[in-house]
């Protein structure tokens, strides 16, 4: 697959613009009601690093960013300043902050996910770029050790146990992650201001399926 597994500087992305987006189908009907359909199961993210005047190296280090990409070809990990923990972003992750699975004394793979709740509406979204070092994980509220009772693909967000949790055990995990994403564009424009800045106005970046 082409993807690089390195995050877009993050001094550079603070700031950025953007977050989900939806594709809905509306139909309007003869008599003003309207039919909606989405054809899809997640939102996909854009963003848009371009900044104003900037130092001459940070413009360096975008660029040279870009050039290991080959623009779009390359995908790689991007955070999403507004959503990148498994709780709130003021909040320390913890262990309980998400459920990802029951167990029935069988399976141990477990996908890392995040529910967003607002009234009764859920909506499930899969986690598969967690960050290294920042990733919990409990079973019936009992914390699991990294490395002896379980392991983590930060590639896929795969949690693997090395014993299968209990039937009826309830899994949750706490983590922080980036979005998977690639250059929405070949092209890079820079402007130079002056001897020691420029600018680069416009930086789209578009989240990838993996």
């Amino acid at each position: 697959m082409n993807f690089h597994e390195i995050r877009f500087p993050t001094d550079l992305s603070f700031g950025s613009i953007g977050g989900p987006e939806r594709r809905t189908e509306i139909v309007s009907l003869t008599n003003g009601f309207e039919e909606r359909n989405s054809p899809w199961a997640q939102s996909r993210r854009r963003y848009d690093a371009g900044f104003g005047m900037r130092s001459l190296d940070d413009l360096s280090v975008l660029i040279g960013f870009f050039e290991a990409r080959s623009g779009q070809l390359f995908g790689f990990r991007w955070k999403d300043w507004a959503d990148f923990k498994s709780c709130l972003p003021s909040e320390d992750i913890e262990a309980t902050d998400q459920v990802i699975g029951v167990g029935d004394d069988v399976s141990s793979v477990y996908q890392l996910v995040k529910s967003y709740h607002s009234g009764e509406a859920v909506q499930v979204r899969e986690i598969t770029k967690p960050v290294l070092n920042f990733v919990k994980v409990a079973i019936s509220g009992d914390l699991q050790v990294l490395g002896v009772d379980y392991a983590v693909d930060f590639e896929t967000g795969d949690l693997t146990f090395t014993e299968p949790p209990a039937d009826g055990a309830l899994v949750t995990a706490g983590f922080e992650f980036d979005v998977p994403v690639r250059f929405d564009t070949d092209r890079i424009e820079s402007s130079v201001g002056g001897f020691s800045a420029g600018e680069i106005p416009s930086v789209p970046v578009v989240e990838v399926r993996v």
